[in-house]
């Protein structure tokens, strides 16, 4: 993370006038972070980057991706103890949400790897503004791909595009561009699959179709010669729940955005253990 993310953080989180850790006296404390449930850690090095800022010594034996039982200690703090105090929510905001998306992503991607070893779980750019790298990272951590960062990233020719100039004049205007990024174009039906496959798309994304369509999609592209030639990605309203469908059908990507928006915090504390008189 960087100075002025940690800065921006801590300024938001602080305030103007910070009474309530500034009561207790300034003395040297030791702490811990600790997991109160099971899950897949991610956040190690944002929480690391806002102990270093506080000038706190902060020991971890694990990295983003470990999976951890309820009772771990995550990490071993020794500082001032004001300095703790300050550190003490922002990091565990971090973690809790960070790992949140971690271990469903985790658990996402095991439900996949029981169909293909090769499908790819990934994530959208249904983020919070301001923390999406860190939230894609999460997703990264729980085994998960983290699909396009921004929109400098790859060409996505979605459905208003579609509508305000045409699929092959988008992908003409596309390909122009840039030499360098993919083109990835969004379609609702197995005949516009192969429309943009022969227009050269090197991604077709099957949105909103359920995986009987989907199948229905890839034979077409089979059928055409043309499934070789193309990344298929299914996206739209795909969750936990109903993923093992979208898993046996044999696309190359699943994207959810459920991996961030539904996620749920892991319930990480911190505990004061032990302080000088």
């Amino acid at each position: 993370m960087l100075i002025r993310e940690v800065e921006s953080f801590i300024e938001e989180d602080l305030g103007y006038d910070d009474v309530s850790c500034t009561i207790v006296a300034d003395r040297p404390a030791e702490a811990i972070i600790f997991a109160k449930e099971d899950c897949t850690v991610a956040g190690i090095s944002e929480a690391a980057s806002i102990f270093i800022y506080f000038g706190i010594q902060a020991e971890t034996d694990f990295k983003d991706g470990d999976r951890l039982s309820k009772g771990d200690t995550i990490f071993r703090l020794r500082g001032g103890a004001v300095s703790i105090l300050r550190a003490e929510r922002l990091s565990l905001n971090f973690l809790g949400h960070l790992s949140g998306i971690a271990t469903l992503t985790r658990s996402c991607v095991d439900v996949v790897r029981k169909h293909s070893e090769s499908t790819r779980v990934a994530c959208t750019r249904k983020t919070t503004p301001g923390i999406r790298k860190f939230e894609k990272l999460a997703v990264a951590a729980g085994g998960g791909d983290t699909h396009r960062f921004n929109l400098s990233d790859a060409v996505m020719i979605k459905d208003n595009h579609i509508k305000l100039m045409g699929i092959e004049a988008a992908i003409n205007k596309a390909r122009k561009s840039s030499f360098t990024r993919k083109i990835e174009v969004e379609v609702e039906s197995a005949e516009d699959a192969v429309f943009a496959a022969n227009l050269g798309a090197d991604i077709v994304m099957l949105d909103n179709m359920k995986p009987e369509s989907i199948k229905e999609a890839l034979a077409l592209l089979e059928e055409k010669g043309l499934r070789k030639s193309v990344l298929v990605e299914a996206s739209g309203g795909i969750s936990p729940a109903n993923l093992e469908g979208y898993a046996k059908t044999g696309v190359d990507v699943i994207s959810m955005g459920s991996l961030i928006h539904k996620s749920r915090w892991i319930d990480i504390s911190l505990e004061i253990v032990n302080s000088e008189n």
